[in-house]
């Protein structure tokens, strides 16, 4: 089977996947993100996404979407932080595209209070000005990955040998969307691209584009993906992704310039994580939260904004990208 085909069943099959069985966020889980970090992401993400809606003066209801919700907490901060946004909570409907039933009930008891429309992928999503948040979500969409082979590809599969799974690669044949890598790429090299993260980030830049709203699109990845970035984590450390197939979290880096391709809508250019934050004033609400920390509290909060923000850490390596209509504005913390 394909790469993709790997990624999909690990992840997501009914019965057996990682996404499918368990919560996998947290201390106790394999990974954490940055929403469960510290609530200061959240909180600035749902006010560029409030002021992006204030800028375009949408009348009428929209939809406040969030992509892979996680635990909800990420929606949980956007809609405390954007409570006092005069009108801002009369006009939104929450709708979570969420594929697990395991962490739509995580969800559900998060955002305890609150009217949620939970979707299987955002075909369903409804016919309404959107405000969108992706943050790793895109990373987890299945990938495919080709070696050049002169001017054509061999695909990279999963298959069986001696009772082991191992990768191997099919036969070479020429693919026509990616005529484009053979200006920056030799025989050997590697390109991953996923159809499926095309697909979910044209669908949102053709609603973007038609009835308007916006899109932050949070994750680590460059602007053009190269190399094999095919990862898989389990309890916080790198593991071989062949080795427990729907036991540990399967990733790789997010190529933008694709997204960016994809999308009919505009795009704003690349921005890093610490920037993006920066510019939103996330220093400033860090001081004003720390007056009122202390001792291990202090410490663990002023970790927390080195690990969103500083370029050793997560600064540098997530990447945030915007969608936005014509005749519009990024949302704020992004340039045109």
């Amino acid at each position: 089977m394909t790469l993709a085909e790997y990624m999909g069943i690990c992840l997501m099959h009914p019965e057996h996947g990682y996404y499918s069985t368990r919560d996998p966020l947290g201390a106790g889980g394999d990974f954490i993100t940055a929403p469960e970090i510290s609530q200061m992401f959240g909180e600035l993400i749902g006010l560029s996404l409030a002021q992006s809606w204030l800028n375009q003066r949408i009348n009428g209801p929209v939809a406040l979407v969030e992509l892979g919700p996680g635990r909800g907490t990420l929606m949980a901060d956007m809609l405390r932080a954007t409570r006092g946004v005069p009108g801002f909570h009369d006009s939104v409907q929450v709708h979570l595209v969420e594929a697990s039933a395991h962490l739509r009930q995580v969800q559900e008891a998060t955002l305890k209070g609150h009217v949620v429309t939970w979707h299987d992928s955002v075909e369903s999503l409804p016919d309404l000005p959107l405000l969108v948040v992706a943050n790793e979500f895109f990373d987890a969409l299945p990938i495919r990955q080709v070696v050049r082979k002169g001017d054509a590809w061999c695909e990279r599969a999963v298959g069986l040998r001696e009772g082991q799974l191992v990768i191997g690669l099919n036969e070479a044949t020429v693919i026509p969307a990616l005529a484009h890598r053979l200006e920056d790429t030799r025989d050997g090299d590697i390109v991953e691209f996923s159809p499926v993260a095309q697909m979910v980030a044209g669908g949102i830049g053709a609603r973007i584009k038609a009835r308007g709203g916006a899109a932050l699109i949070i994750d680590y990845g460059d602007w053009r993906a190269q190399g094999d970035t095919f990862q898989a984590v389990q309890g916080h450390k790198s593991v071989d992704p062949l080795a427990s197939p729907g036991q540990a979290d399967l990733t790789a880096h997010v190529d933008f310039e694709a997204l960016a391709q994809a999308t009919p809508s505009r795009h704003s250019r690349l921005t890093t994580q610490g920037v993006f934050l920066e510019r939103l004033g996330i220093t400033a609400r860090a001081q004003a939260l720390a007056v009122s920390l202390q001792g291990d509290a202090l410490d663990a909060h002023v970790a927390a904004h080195r690990r969103l923000t500083d370029p050793s850490e997560m600064g540098t390596l997530f990447k945030v990208m915007g969608f936005y209509p014509d005749g519009g504005y990024p949302p704020p913390g992004l340039e045109p």
